[in-house]
């Protein structure tokens, strides 16, 4: 399970695959259709859709459902404060990296079942695939930030100064922005889960 926590709650849970794990970091495989969670208001609405001053505010609850989107590949780098995406067009074929800041994953494993938490900082860089680049949802981080009391980044210039270091990797084509894991193909034999496995929702380890 790949879960992102805000202030100790589950702010979404993904069902993945682990596809490397080694000293250099967590690679995991997240398939279209996929089962997922995230958290809504009690009328069903997503972080997204509501003003932050109306979402610290409101009740919540983890609604199910499924990744809509293209595959994606994740990539966790060891002790690192980001991650990074492998985007994929509607045909599968690689689009753009997205540079996903975030503080780094802690690890859990029930025997049964195992997964990384992580607190996702909102903003984020994509990075297309001539290794130019473009901030992303800084509105949204910094309208986040007016609320210390309820936000979940607590210094702003830090999260701004990975994403920086991460952009110094793109330009200059290094790994992972080196063309690694673009053509990535998962095994025929892996299939996609009818649920969230039970324990998805078992309390964050952070």
């Amino acid at each position: 399970m790949h879960r992102n926590v805000r202030r100790g709650r589950i702010g979404w849970a993904r069902t993945a695959r682990v596809v490397v794990d080694d000293d250099r970091g967590l690679l995991l495989w997240v398939a279209r259709d996929t089962p997922v969670a995230h958290e809504v208001t009690s009328a069903g609405l997503g972080m997204r859709a509501v003003p932050f001053a109306e979402w610290v505010t409101s009740s919540y609850r983890l609604a199910r459902g499924r990744w809509d989107g293209p595959p994606v590949l994740k990539f966790l780098p060891t002790g690192a404060a980001h991650s990074v995406w492998w985007f994929r067009d509607g045909r599968g074929r690689f689009a753009n990296w997205y540079v996903n800041l975030e503080e780094p994953g802690v690890r859990w494993d029930d025997g049964v079942l195992a997964g990384v938490d992580v607190v996702d900082q909102d903003l984020d860089v994509v990075v297309h695939p001539d290794r130019s680049w473009v901030w992303k949802d800084e509105e949204e981080f910094v309208e986040r930030l007016a609320f210390p009391d309820h936000y979940w980044v607590a210094d702003e210039a830090a999260v701004r100064a990975e994403g920086e270091r991460v952009i110094a990797l793109a330009e200059a084509g290094v790994f992972p922005f080196d063309g690694t894991w673009c053509d990535y193909t998962p095994p025929a034999n892996w299939t996609v889960p009818d649920e969230l496995p039970p324990g998805w929702d078992r309390p964050p380890a952070r």
